[in-house]
Protein backbone atom coordinates (compact mmCIF):
# COMPACT_ATOMS: atom_id res chain seq x y z
CA UNK A 1 0.00 0.00 0.00
CA UNK A 2 1.25 3.58 -0.97
CA UNK A 3 -0.28 6.98 0.43
CA UNK A 4 -0.88 9.77 -2.09
CA UNK A 5 -2.22 13.26 -1.13
CA UNK A 6 -5.96 14.22 -2.78
CA UNK A 7 -7.27 17.50 -4.33
CA UNK A 8 -8.04 18.92 -0.71
CA UNK A 9 -4.68 18.11 0.60
CA UNK A 10 -5.86 14.85 2.63
CA UNK A 11 -4.11 11.42 2.44
CA UNK A 12 -5.96 8.56 1.20
CA UNK A 13 -4.21 4.67 1.27
CA UNK A 14 -4.46 2.92 -2.19
CA UNK A 15 -2.91 0.06 -3.68
CA UNK A 16 0.24 0.54 -5.74
CA UNK A 17 -1.53 -1.75 -8.20
CA UNK A 18 -4.68 0.73 -8.44
CA UNK A 19 -4.92 2.78 -11.67
CA UNK A 20 -5.41 5.81 -9.53
CA UNK A 21 -1.98 5.20 -7.97
CA UNK A 22 -0.49 4.51 -11.71
CA UNK A 23 -1.65 7.81 -12.68
CA UNK A 24 -0.46 9.80 -9.30
CA UNK A 25 2.77 8.54 -9.90
CA UNK A 26 2.91 9.83 -13.56
CA UNK A 27 1.50 13.12 -12.54
CA UNK A 28 4.63 13.23 -10.01
CA UNK A 29 6.78 12.40 -12.22
CA UNK A 30 5.45 15.65 -14.39
CA UNK A 31 6.34 17.82 -11.84
CA UNK A 32 9.82 16.09 -11.64
CA UNK A 33 10.05 16.95 -15.28
CA UNK A 34 8.88 20.48 -14.86
CA UNK A 35 11.17 21.34 -11.89
CA UNK A 36 14.03 19.93 -14.00
CA UNK A 37 13.02 21.82 -17.13
CA UNK A 38 13.45 25.19 -14.40
CA UNK A 39 16.55 24.04 -13.22
CA UNK A 40 18.31 23.69 -16.69
CA UNK A 41 16.20 26.31 -18.39
CA UNK A 42 15.16 29.00 -15.99
CA UNK A 43 14.15 31.63 -18.85
CA UNK A 44 11.28 28.40 -19.73
CA UNK A 45 7.56 29.02 -19.05
CA UNK A 46 5.61 26.23 -18.09
CA UNK A 47 2.07 25.12 -19.83
CA UNK A 48 0.37 22.19 -18.48
CA UNK A 49 1.88 18.52 -17.52
CA UNK A 50 -1.18 15.65 -17.38
CA UNK A 51 -0.64 12.07 -16.57
CA UNK A 52 -2.03 10.10 -19.84
CA UNK A 53 -3.00 6.58 -20.67
CA UNK A 54 0.72 5.48 -21.46
CA UNK A 55 2.82 7.92 -18.90
CA UNK A 56 2.78 11.80 -18.80
CA UNK A 57 3.72 15.10 -20.61
CA UNK A 58 4.73 18.78 -20.36
CA UNK A 59 3.55 21.42 -23.05
CA UNK A 60 6.70 24.26 -22.04
CA UNK A 61 7.61 27.69 -23.89
CA UNK A 62 11.53 27.02 -24.40
CA UNK A 63 13.24 30.38 -25.43
CA UNK A 64 15.57 28.14 -27.63
CA UNK A 65 14.64 25.27 -29.36
CA UNK A 66 15.40 21.84 -28.13
CA UNK A 67 15.85 18.44 -29.43
CA UNK A 68 15.46 14.50 -28.16
CA UNK A 69 18.90 14.68 -27.75
CA UNK A 70 18.21 16.60 -25.02
CA UNK A 71 16.27 14.44 -22.89
CA UNK A 72 19.19 12.58 -21.19
CA UNK A 73 20.10 15.68 -19.99
CA UNK A 74 17.03 16.95 -18.24
CA UNK A 75 16.46 12.97 -17.59
CA UNK A 76 19.86 13.43 -14.86
CA UNK A 77 18.76 16.61 -13.56
CA UNK A 78 15.37 14.40 -12.59
CA UNK A 79 17.01 11.36 -11.08
CA UNK A 80 18.71 14.24 -8.75
CA UNK A 81 15.62 15.83 -7.49
CA UNK A 82 13.87 12.16 -6.97
CA UNK A 83 17.40 11.43 -5.16
CA UNK A 84 16.97 15.15 -2.72
CA UNK A 85 13.51 13.02 -1.65
CA UNK A 86 11.74 16.47 -1.73
CA UNK A 87 8.01 16.63 -0.04
CA UNK A 88 4.92 17.53 -2.45
CA UNK A 89 3.36 20.02 -0.02
CA UNK A 90 -0.28 20.92 -1.02
CA UNK A 91 -0.99 24.39 -0.09
CA UNK A 92 -3.87 27.38 -1.57
CA UNK A 93 -4.26 31.04 -2.30
CA UNK A 94 -7.07 32.94 -3.29
CA UNK A 95 -7.48 34.16 -6.88
CA UNK A 96 -6.47 37.30 -7.10
CA UNK A 97 -3.17 36.12 -4.98
CA UNK A 98 -2.73 33.17 -7.19
CA UNK A 99 -2.39 35.06 -10.08
CA UNK A 100 -0.04 38.03 -8.76
CA UNK A 101 2.13 34.73 -7.30
CA UNK A 102 2.28 32.89 -11.02
CA UNK A 103 3.22 36.44 -12.13
CA UNK A 104 5.94 37.19 -10.38
CA UNK A 105 7.42 33.94 -11.26
CA UNK A 106 7.28 34.92 -14.80
CA UNK A 107 4.60 32.04 -15.85
CA UNK A 108 1.82 33.60 -17.91
CA UNK A 109 0.92 30.55 -19.18
CA UNK A 110 -0.28 29.56 -15.59
CA UNK A 111 -1.85 32.91 -15.38
CA UNK A 112 -3.79 32.56 -18.64
CA UNK A 113 -5.13 29.20 -16.59
CA UNK A 114 -6.21 30.60 -13.23
CA UNK A 115 -7.98 33.28 -14.84
CA UNK A 116 -9.81 31.39 -16.64
CA UNK A 117 -11.18 29.67 -12.98
CA UNK A 118 -14.36 30.86 -11.51
CA UNK A 119 -14.10 33.69 -9.15
CA UNK A 120 -14.28 33.00 -5.49
CA UNK A 121 -12.64 29.81 -5.88
CA UNK A 122 -9.34 28.66 -3.88
CA UNK A 123 -6.74 27.90 -6.23
CA UNK A 124 -4.33 24.66 -5.55
CA UNK A 125 -1.13 24.62 -5.88
CA UNK A 126 1.66 21.54 -4.84
CA UNK A 127 5.45 22.68 -3.66
CA UNK A 128 8.26 20.47 -3.82
CA UNK A 129 11.83 21.86 -2.54
CA UNK A 130 12.13 25.30 -4.26
CA UNK A 131 9.59 24.47 -7.24
CA UNK A 132 6.13 25.42 -6.64
CA UNK A 133 2.99 24.57 -9.74
CA UNK A 134 -0.19 25.41 -10.30
CA UNK A 135 -2.09 21.86 -9.52
CA UNK A 136 -5.59 20.12 -8.07
CA UNK A 137 -2.97 16.59 -7.53
CA UNK A 138 -3.24 13.93 -6.71
CA UNK A 139 0.36 13.31 -5.67
CA UNK A 140 2.61 10.95 -4.27
CA UNK A 141 3.66 11.80 -0.79
CA UNK A 142 7.66 12.43 -1.99
CA UNK A 143 9.43 12.78 -4.98
CA UNK A 144 11.29 9.76 -3.96
CA UNK A 145 8.93 7.55 -4.82
CA UNK A 146 8.70 8.83 -8.62
CA UNK A 147 12.81 7.52 -8.80
CA UNK A 148 11.75 3.50 -9.45
CA UNK A 149 11.16 3.82 -12.90
CA UNK A 150 10.79 6.41 -14.76
CA UNK A 151 11.85 7.43 -18.83
CA UNK A 152 11.70 10.44 -20.74
CA UNK A 153 10.58 9.20 -24.32
CA UNK A 154 10.26 12.11 -27.34
CA UNK A 155 9.57 15.55 -28.11
CA UNK A 156 6.68 17.09 -30.51
CA UNK A 157 5.18 20.38 -30.75
CA UNK A 158 1.29 20.96 -29.43
CA UNK A 159 -0.08 24.45 -29.74
CA UNK A 160 -1.56 25.89 -26.29
CA UNK A 161 -4.92 25.10 -25.74
CA UNK A 162 -4.65 22.55 -28.49
CA UNK A 163 -5.77 26.12 -30.91
CA UNK A 164 -3.66 26.39 -34.37
CA UNK A 165 -4.18 30.09 -33.54
CA UNK A 166 -2.03 30.32 -30.32
CA UNK A 167 1.65 29.31 -30.11
CA UNK A 168 3.97 26.23 -30.68
CA UNK A 169 5.18 24.40 -27.23
CA UNK A 170 7.49 21.84 -27.02
CA UNK A 171 5.64 18.85 -25.47
CA UNK A 172 7.63 16.40 -23.65
CA UNK A 173 6.64 13.09 -23.54
CA UNK A 174 7.82 10.70 -20.98
CA UNK A 175 6.52 7.38 -18.86
CA UNK A 176 6.66 6.15 -15.50
CA UNK A 177 5.62 2.60 -13.64
CA UNK A 178 6.11 1.56 -10.20
CA UNK A 179 8.89 -1.33 -10.93
CA UNK A 180 11.79 -1.20 -13.57
CA UNK A 181 10.73 -4.87 -14.47
CA UNK A 182 7.25 -2.89 -15.96
CA UNK A 183 9.23 -0.09 -17.42
CA UNK A 184 11.34 -2.08 -19.32
CA UNK A 185 8.95 -4.16 -20.62
CA UNK A 186 6.90 -0.95 -21.52
CA UNK A 187 10.06 0.07 -23.57
CA UNK A 188 10.16 -3.17 -25.17
CA UNK A 189 6.73 -3.14 -26.31
CA UNK A 190 7.30 0.38 -27.59
CA UNK A 191 10.28 -0.38 -29.38
CA UNK A 192 8.56 -3.26 -31.71
CA UNK A 193 5.85 -0.85 -32.14
CA UNK A 194 8.30 1.32 -33.55
CA UNK A 195 9.03 -1.67 -36.10
CA UNK A 196 5.37 -2.26 -36.96
CA UNK A 197 4.58 1.31 -37.43
CA UNK A 198 1.50 1.02 -40.59
CA UNK A 199 2.74 4.78 -41.87
CA UNK A 200 6.45 2.84 -42.15
CA UNK A 201 5.06 -0.70 -43.06
CA UNK A 202 2.74 0.99 -45.37
CA UNK A 203 5.27 3.05 -47.21
CA UNK A 204 7.56 -0.34 -48.18
CA UNK A 205 4.52 -2.30 -49.12
CA UNK A 206 3.03 0.53 -51.23
CA UNK A 207 -0.35 0.26 -49.06
CA UNK A 208 -1.22 3.58 -49.28
CA UNK A 209 0.21 7.81 -48.98
CA UNK A 210 -0.88 11.29 -48.18
CA UNK A 211 -0.09 14.36 -50.01
CA UNK A 212 0.34 17.87 -48.81
CA UNK A 213 -2.46 18.61 -51.36
CA UNK A 214 -5.00 17.04 -48.52
CA UNK A 215 -3.68 16.64 -45.39
CA UNK A 216 -5.24 13.90 -43.49
CA UNK A 217 -6.77 12.61 -46.26
CA UNK A 218 -5.80 9.13 -47.55
CA UNK A 219 -4.44 8.06 -50.99
CA UNK A 220 -5.03 4.36 -51.45
CA UNK A 221 -2.34 2.19 -53.87
CA UNK A 222 -2.97 -0.42 -56.05
CA UNK A 223 -1.51 -2.74 -52.96
CA UNK A 224 -3.77 -1.12 -50.38
CA UNK A 225 -6.78 -1.00 -52.66
CA UNK A 226 -6.66 -4.88 -53.09
CA UNK A 227 -6.26 -5.03 -49.05
CA UNK A 228 -8.81 -2.99 -48.48
CA UNK A 229 -11.13 -4.64 -51.16
CA UNK A 230 -10.28 -7.84 -49.53
CA UNK A 231 -11.63 -6.35 -46.78
CA UNK A 232 -15.31 -4.76 -48.19
CA UNK A 233 -15.67 -8.33 -49.84
CA UNK A 234 -15.81 -9.94 -46.44
CA UNK A 235 -17.70 -7.29 -44.86
CA UNK A 236 -20.30 -7.90 -47.55
CA UNK A 237 -20.26 -11.73 -47.26
CA UNK A 238 -20.95 -11.79 -43.42
CA UNK A 239 -24.01 -9.14 -43.79
CA UNK A 240 -25.48 -10.79 -46.31
CA UNK A 241 -25.31 -13.71 -43.95
CA UNK A 242 -26.63 -12.22 -40.99
CA UNK A 243 -29.84 -10.30 -42.90
CA UNK A 244 -28.73 -6.84 -43.87
CA UNK A 245 -29.81 -5.36 -46.83
CA UNK A 246 -26.90 -2.48 -48.03
CA UNK A 247 -27.32 0.80 -49.15
CA UNK A 248 -25.86 4.25 -50.17
CA UNK A 249 -26.15 7.87 -48.88
CA UNK A 250 -25.16 10.73 -50.19
CA UNK A 251 -22.08 12.78 -48.90
CA UNK A 252 -23.46 16.11 -48.55
CA UNK A 253 -27.03 16.87 -47.27
CA UNK A 254 -28.64 20.10 -45.77
CA UNK A 255 -28.36 21.99 -42.92
CA UNK A 256 -31.90 21.62 -41.78
CA UNK A 257 -31.09 17.40 -41.42
CA UNK A 258 -27.74 17.99 -39.46
CA UNK A 259 -30.22 20.51 -37.23
CA UNK A 260 -32.90 17.67 -36.85
CA UNK A 261 -30.71 15.03 -35.71
CA UNK A 262 -28.81 17.33 -33.62
CA UNK A 263 -25.42 17.38 -35.35
CA UNK A 264 -25.18 20.77 -35.82
CA UNK A 265 -25.71 21.75 -32.30
CA UNK A 266 -23.66 18.88 -31.08
CA UNK A 267 -21.06 18.31 -33.39
CA UNK A 268 -21.18 21.14 -35.77
CA UNK A 269 -16.95 22.21 -35.33
CA UNK A 270 -16.31 18.92 -36.50
CA UNK A 271 -18.12 18.92 -39.94
CA UNK A 272 -17.16 20.42 -43.18
CA UNK A 273 -19.70 22.84 -44.41
CA UNK A 274 -20.67 24.75 -48.13
CA UNK A 275 -23.28 26.68 -49.87
CA UNK A 276 -25.14 25.29 -52.56
CA UNK A 277 -28.23 27.55 -54.12
CA UNK A 278 -27.31 30.35 -51.01
CA UNK A 279 -28.38 27.22 -48.78
CA UNK A 280 -26.43 25.54 -46.25
CA UNK A 281 -25.16 22.02 -46.36
CA UNK A 282 -22.23 20.31 -44.77
CA UNK A 283 -20.61 17.06 -45.74
CA UNK A 284 -21.83 14.39 -43.51
CA UNK A 285 -19.37 13.35 -40.56
CA UNK A 286 -21.85 10.21 -39.78
CA UNK A 287 -24.35 7.80 -41.84
CA UNK A 288 -26.98 7.99 -39.58
CA UNK A 289 -29.09 10.81 -41.06
CA UNK A 290 -29.25 9.35 -44.16
CA UNK A 291 -29.87 6.09 -43.21
CA UNK A 292 -32.89 7.62 -40.89
CA UNK A 293 -34.35 8.92 -44.51
CA UNK A 294 -34.17 5.36 -46.08
CA UNK A 295 -36.46 4.35 -43.55
CA UNK A 296 -38.60 7.09 -44.06
CA UNK A 297 -39.18 6.74 -47.84
CA UNK A 298 -41.77 4.33 -47.27
CA UNK A 299 -44.37 3.86 -44.79
CA UNK A 300 -42.82 0.77 -42.49
CA UNK A 301 -45.08 -2.14 -40.73
CA UNK A 302 -43.69 -4.52 -37.57
CA UNK A 303 -43.40 -7.12 -40.05
CA UNK A 304 -41.22 -5.64 -41.89
CA UNK A 305 -38.81 -5.11 -38.16
CA UNK A 306 -36.01 -5.43 -37.65
CA UNK A 307 -34.78 -3.93 -40.35
CA UNK A 308 -30.83 -3.97 -40.97
CA UNK A 309 -29.43 -1.39 -43.26
CA UNK A 310 -25.77 -1.63 -43.44
CA UNK A 311 -23.50 0.98 -45.52
CA UNK A 312 -20.05 1.62 -46.39
CA UNK A 313 -20.44 5.53 -46.08
CA UNK A 314 -17.51 7.96 -46.98
CA UNK A 315 -17.66 10.54 -43.75
CA UNK A 316 -15.31 13.80 -43.52
CA UNK A 317 -14.86 14.88 -39.74
CA UNK A 318 -12.29 18.01 -39.56
CA UNK A 319 -9.35 16.96 -36.79
CA UNK A 320 -6.56 19.39 -36.01
CA UNK A 321 -3.27 19.24 -37.83
CA UNK A 322 -1.63 18.25 -35.22
CA UNK A 323 -3.86 15.30 -34.44
CA UNK A 324 -3.34 13.21 -37.57
CA UNK A 325 -1.53 10.57 -37.34
CA UNK A 326 -1.58 8.05 -40.81
CA UNK A 327 -4.38 6.03 -40.96
CA UNK A 328 -5.62 6.25 -37.10
CA UNK A 329 -6.57 9.77 -37.27
CA UNK A 330 -7.99 10.72 -40.79
CA UNK A 331 -10.13 13.71 -42.12
CA UNK A 332 -11.86 11.22 -44.37
CA UNK A 333 -12.64 7.31 -43.75
CA UNK A 334 -14.91 4.82 -44.72
CA UNK A 335 -17.11 3.88 -41.99
CA UNK A 336 -18.60 0.26 -41.94
CA UNK A 337 -21.98 1.54 -40.64
CA UNK A 338 -25.12 -0.27 -39.75
CA UNK A 339 -28.45 0.69 -38.62
CA UNK A 340 -30.80 -1.39 -37.44
CA UNK A 341 -35.06 -0.43 -36.95
CA UNK A 342 -36.42 -2.68 -34.54
CA UNK A 343 -39.51 -2.36 -31.81
CA UNK A 344 -38.75 -2.31 -28.51
CA UNK A 345 -39.39 -6.09 -27.85
CA UNK A 346 -36.57 -6.86 -30.57
CA UNK A 347 -33.78 -4.79 -28.76
CA UNK A 348 -32.13 -7.61 -26.83
CA UNK A 349 -31.81 -10.39 -29.34
CA UNK A 350 -30.62 -7.65 -31.74
CA UNK A 351 -27.67 -6.43 -29.53
CA UNK A 352 -26.91 -10.15 -29.49
CA UNK A 353 -26.42 -10.66 -33.22
CA UNK A 354 -23.97 -8.09 -33.57
CA UNK A 355 -22.60 -8.74 -30.47
CA UNK A 356 -21.83 -12.19 -32.32
CA UNK A 357 -20.90 -10.69 -35.70
CA UNK A 358 -18.08 -8.84 -33.89
CA UNK A 359 -17.21 -11.51 -31.49
CA UNK A 360 -17.14 -14.10 -34.80
CA UNK A 361 -14.70 -11.12 -36.71
CA UNK A 362 -12.45 -10.28 -34.04
CA UNK A 363 -11.63 -13.79 -33.61
CA UNK A 364 -11.11 -14.90 -37.01
CA UNK A 365 -8.10 -12.37 -36.76
CA UNK A 366 -6.87 -13.68 -34.01
CA UNK A 367 -8.26 -10.46 -31.74
CA UNK A 368 -8.97 -10.95 -27.89
CA UNK A 369 -10.84 -8.07 -26.98
CA UNK A 370 -12.43 -5.86 -23.65
CA UNK A 371 -15.77 -4.58 -23.31
CA UNK A 372 -17.04 -0.74 -22.13
CA UNK A 373 -20.61 0.26 -21.35
CA UNK A 374 -20.42 3.90 -21.94
CA UNK A 375 -23.24 5.96 -20.56
CA UNK A 376 -24.77 9.43 -20.74
CA UNK A 377 -22.34 12.60 -21.05
CA UNK A 378 -23.01 16.02 -20.35
CA UNK A 379 -24.03 16.91 -23.27
CA UNK A 380 -26.52 14.64 -24.80
CA UNK A 381 -30.35 15.10 -25.62
CA UNK A 382 -33.55 13.00 -24.61
CA UNK A 383 -35.28 12.06 -21.42
CA UNK A 384 -34.14 10.20 -18.40
CA UNK A 385 -36.74 7.63 -19.11
CA UNK A 386 -35.16 7.11 -22.35
CA UNK A 387 -31.72 7.22 -20.94
CA UNK A 388 -32.60 4.49 -18.60
CA UNK A 389 -34.28 2.19 -20.84
CA UNK A 390 -31.20 2.53 -23.12
CA UNK A 391 -28.49 1.63 -20.72
CA UNK A 392 -30.49 -0.72 -19.39
CA UNK A 393 -31.21 -2.54 -22.51
CA UNK A 394 -27.64 -2.93 -23.46
CA UNK A 395 -26.52 -4.31 -19.61
CA UNK A 396 -29.32 -6.88 -20.60
CA UNK A 397 -27.73 -8.16 -23.76
CA UNK A 398 -24.33 -8.39 -22.35
CA UNK A 399 -25.46 -10.20 -19.05
CA UNK A 400 -27.36 -12.41 -21.32
CA UNK A 401 -23.83 -13.04 -23.54
CA UNK A 402 -21.86 -13.67 -20.12
CA UNK A 403 -19.36 -10.95 -21.81
CA UNK A 404 -17.57 -9.06 -18.74
CA UNK A 405 -17.58 -5.20 -18.79
CA UNK A 406 -16.72 -1.93 -17.56
CA UNK A 407 -18.78 1.05 -17.34
CA UNK A 408 -17.56 4.35 -18.57
CA UNK A 409 -19.27 6.70 -17.02
CA UNK A 410 -19.93 9.81 -18.80
CA UNK A 411 -18.89 9.17 -22.70
CA UNK A 412 -21.43 7.72 -24.39
CA UNK A 413 -22.49 9.39 -27.64
CA UNK A 414 -24.94 12.29 -27.12
CA UNK A 415 -27.71 10.51 -28.30
CA UNK A 416 -27.67 7.27 -26.82
CA UNK A 417 -24.99 5.08 -24.63
CA UNK A 418 -23.13 2.51 -26.34
CA UNK A 419 -20.98 -0.84 -26.01
CA UNK A 420 -17.07 -0.40 -27.40
CA UNK A 421 -14.90 -3.20 -27.61
CA UNK A 422 -11.11 -2.75 -27.60
CA UNK A 423 -9.34 -5.28 -29.84
CA UNK A 424 -5.99 -6.30 -28.07
CA UNK A 425 -3.45 -6.49 -30.46
CA UNK A 426 -0.23 -8.69 -31.24
CA UNK A 427 2.18 -6.76 -28.96
CA UNK A 428 -0.28 -6.27 -26.08
CA UNK A 429 -1.92 -2.60 -27.36
CA UNK A 430 -5.67 -1.96 -27.24
CA UNK A 431 -7.47 -0.23 -29.89
CA UNK A 432 -11.17 0.73 -29.81
CA UNK A 433 -13.26 -0.58 -32.90
CA UNK A 434 -16.52 -1.60 -32.60
CA UNK A 435 -19.34 0.04 -31.40
CA UNK A 436 -22.64 -0.50 -30.89
CA UNK A 437 -24.94 2.32 -29.89
CA UNK A 438 -28.54 2.16 -28.78
CA UNK A 439 -30.65 5.51 -29.96
CA UNK A 440 -34.14 6.55 -28.37
CA UNK A 441 -33.88 10.02 -30.07
CA UNK A 442 -32.99 10.19 -33.29
CA UNK A 443 -36.46 8.11 -34.23
CA UNK A 444 -38.53 10.23 -32.17
CA UNK A 445 -36.66 13.52 -33.84
CA UNK A 446 -37.34 12.23 -37.23
CA UNK A 447 -40.42 11.22 -35.85
CA UNK A 448 -40.12 7.31 -37.18
CA UNK A 449 -42.86 4.88 -37.50
CA UNK A 450 -44.20 1.89 -37.58
CA UNK A 451 -47.76 0.27 -38.31
CA UNK A 452 -47.74 -2.46 -34.96
CA UNK A 453 -50.05 -5.86 -34.89
CA UNK A 454 -52.46 -3.64 -33.03
CA UNK A 455 -52.77 -1.62 -36.55
CA UNK A 456 -51.97 1.58 -34.52
CA UNK A 457 -48.82 3.81 -35.09
CA UNK A 458 -45.28 2.66 -33.27
CA UNK A 459 -42.02 4.66 -32.55
CA UNK A 460 -39.42 2.59 -33.37
CA UNK A 461 -35.99 1.73 -31.97
CA UNK A 462 -32.60 2.61 -33.52
CA UNK A 463 -29.29 0.71 -33.29
CA UNK A 464 -25.87 2.18 -34.49
CA UNK A 465 -23.03 -0.02 -35.22
CA UNK A 466 -19.87 -0.60 -36.30
CA UNK A 467 -17.38 -3.51 -36.05
CA UNK A 468 -13.89 -2.54 -38.63
CA UNK A 469 -15.18 0.99 -36.79
CA UNK A 470 -13.14 2.94 -40.09
CA UNK A 471 -11.88 0.71 -42.75
CA UNK A 472 -8.64 2.70 -42.93
CA UNK A 473 -8.00 2.73 -39.32
CA UNK A 474 -8.42 -0.90 -39.34
CA UNK A 475 -5.86 -1.36 -41.77
CA UNK A 476 -3.91 0.22 -40.02
CA UNK A 477 -4.55 -1.99 -36.82
CA UNK A 478 -3.84 -4.69 -38.92
CA UNK A 479 -0.76 -4.10 -40.27
CA UNK A 480 0.70 -3.58 -37.01
CA UNK A 481 -0.76 -6.38 -35.80
CA UNK A 482 0.78 -8.59 -38.02
CA UNK A 483 3.40 -6.59 -38.47
CA UNK A 484 3.21 -6.03 -42.25
CA UNK A 485 3.09 -10.12 -42.85
CA UNK A 486 -0.91 -10.14 -43.87
CA UNK A 487 -2.59 -13.64 -43.28
CA UNK A 488 -2.26 -15.25 -47.09
CA UNK A 489 -6.34 -14.34 -47.73
CA UNK A 490 -5.43 -10.71 -47.25
CA UNK A 491 -1.86 -10.36 -48.46
CA UNK A 492 -1.63 -7.86 -51.70
CA UNK A 493 0.49 -10.57 -53.85
CA UNK A 494 -0.42 -13.73 -52.49
CA UNK A 495 2.11 -15.96 -54.55
CA UNK A 496 5.03 -14.48 -56.15
CA UNK A 497 6.62 -16.54 -59.15
CA UNK A 498 10.94 -16.24 -58.99
CA UNK A 499 12.19 -17.64 -62.53
CA UNK A 500 16.26 -18.28 -61.75
CA UNK A 501 16.79 -16.76 -65.31
CA UNK A 502 15.12 -15.73 -68.87
CA UNK A 503 15.21 -19.09 -70.05
CA UNK A 504 12.63 -20.44 -67.59
CA UNK A 505 10.20 -17.04 -68.25
CA UNK A 506 7.66 -19.21 -70.32
CA UNK A 507 7.21 -22.45 -67.51
CA UNK A 508 6.94 -19.15 -65.27
CA UNK A 509 4.03 -18.11 -67.39
CA UNK A 510 2.58 -21.02 -67.20
CA UNK A 511 2.44 -21.95 -63.53
CA UNK A 512 1.31 -17.55 -63.14
CA UNK A 513 -1.71 -18.79 -65.59
CA UNK A 514 -2.61 -21.85 -63.85
CA UNK A 515 -2.84 -19.79 -60.52
CA UNK A 516 -4.12 -16.41 -61.81
CA UNK A 517 -6.64 -18.38 -63.51
CA UNK A 518 -8.24 -20.20 -59.77
CA UNK A 519 -7.96 -16.17 -58.75
CA UNK A 520 -5.14 -16.44 -56.82
CA UNK A 521 -2.67 -12.79 -56.72
CA UNK A 522 -0.04 -13.71 -58.02
CA UNK A 523 3.01 -12.07 -59.85
CA UNK A 524 6.17 -12.98 -61.89
CA UNK A 525 9.34 -11.57 -61.12
CA UNK A 526 10.79 -11.11 -64.84
CA UNK A 527 13.64 -8.38 -63.87
CA UNK A 528 16.91 -10.05 -65.15
CA UNK A 529 18.58 -10.22 -61.65
CA UNK A 530 20.42 -12.79 -59.67
CA UNK A 531 17.69 -15.52 -57.61
CA UNK A 532 19.01 -14.79 -54.68
CA UNK A 533 17.83 -10.91 -54.88
CA UNK A 534 14.99 -11.73 -55.93
CA UNK A 535 13.93 -13.46 -53.00
CA UNK A 536 15.33 -11.27 -50.51
CA UNK A 537 12.70 -8.62 -52.68
CA UNK A 538 9.81 -10.97 -51.89
CA UNK A 539 10.76 -11.46 -48.57
CA UNK A 540 10.61 -7.38 -48.00
CA UNK A 541 7.31 -7.42 -49.51
CA UNK A 542 6.15 -9.83 -47.25
CA UNK A 543 4.84 -12.62 -50.00
CA UNK A 544 3.47 -15.48 -48.27
CA UNK A 545 5.08 -17.87 -50.48
CA UNK A 546 7.40 -17.76 -53.57
CA UNK A 547 7.67 -20.25 -56.51
CA UNK A 548 11.36 -20.71 -57.84
CA UNK A 549 11.30 -22.38 -61.41
CA UNK A 550 14.66 -23.88 -62.76
CA UNK A 551 15.74 -26.25 -64.90
CA UNK A 552 14.96 -29.03 -62.64
CA UNK A 553 11.57 -27.54 -62.00
CA UNK A 554 10.98 -27.58 -65.49
CA UNK A 555 11.97 -30.60 -66.54
CA UNK A 556 9.98 -32.84 -64.29
CA UNK A 557 6.82 -30.50 -64.02
CA UNK A 558 7.70 -29.15 -60.32
CA UNK A 559 7.76 -25.82 -58.75
CA UNK A 560 9.98 -25.17 -55.23
CA UNK A 561 8.34 -23.26 -52.87
CA UNK A 562 9.63 -21.07 -50.30
CA UNK A 563 7.93 -19.29 -47.88
CA UNK A 564 8.77 -15.52 -46.22
CA UNK A 565 9.86 -16.74 -43.16
CA UNK A 566 12.56 -18.25 -44.97
CA UNK A 567 11.31 -21.87 -44.65
CA UNK A 568 12.30 -24.10 -48.12
CA UNK A 569 9.39 -26.49 -48.97
CA UNK A 570 11.44 -28.03 -51.73
CA UNK A 571 10.19 -29.63 -55.18
CA UNK A 572 6.12 -29.60 -55.15
CA UNK A 573 3.64 -30.43 -57.07
CA UNK A 574 2.10 -27.52 -58.70
CA UNK A 575 -1.74 -28.81 -58.77
CA UNK A 576 -1.18 -29.87 -55.56
CA UNK A 577 0.50 -26.79 -54.31
CA UNK A 578 -2.19 -24.61 -56.20
CA UNK A 579 -5.10 -26.62 -54.41
CA UNK A 580 -3.21 -26.04 -51.16
CA UNK A 581 -2.91 -22.42 -50.99
CA UNK A 582 -6.95 -21.94 -52.44
CA UNK A 583 -7.96 -24.17 -48.98
CA UNK A 584 -5.35 -21.83 -47.17
CA UNK A 585 -7.13 -18.49 -48.54
CA UNK A 586 -11.12 -19.66 -48.12
CA UNK A 587 -10.04 -20.79 -44.57
CA UNK A 588 -9.18 -17.46 -43.55
CA UNK A 589 -6.14 -18.77 -41.25
CA UNK A 590 -4.02 -15.91 -39.47
CA UNK A 591 -0.89 -17.86 -39.78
Amino acid sequence: MAEIILHDGSLQQIDEKDELYLSTLRHSCSHVLAQAVKNLYPDAKLAIGPSIADGFYYDIDFTEPISDADLSKIESEMKKIVKSAERFEYFTLERDEAIKFMEEKGEPYKVELIQDLPEGELISFFKQGDFTDLCAGPHLLNTKYVGKAFKLQTIAGAYWRGSEKNKMLTRIYGTAFPSKEELEAYLTMMEEAKKRDHRKIGKELGLFMFNEAGPGFPFFLPNGMILKNTLIDYWRQIHHKNGYVEVSTPIILNRKLWETSGHWDHYKENMYTTVIDEEDYAVKPMNCPGGVLIYQYEPRSYRNLPMRVGELGLVHRHEKSGQLHGLFRVRCFTQDDAHIFMTPAQIKDEILGVIRMIDDLYSMFGFKYNVELSTRPENSMGSDEDWEMAENGLKDALNAAGINYVINEGDGAFYGPKIDFHLIDAIGRTWQCGTIQLDFQLPQRFNLEYVGDDSKMHRPIMIHRVIFGSIERFIGILTEHFAGKFPLWLAPCQVKILPVSDKYLDYAKKIYDMFDNENVRVQIDDRSEKLGWKIREAQKEKVPYMIIVGEKDEAEGTVSVRTRNGVDEGALNPELFLARVKDEIKSKKND
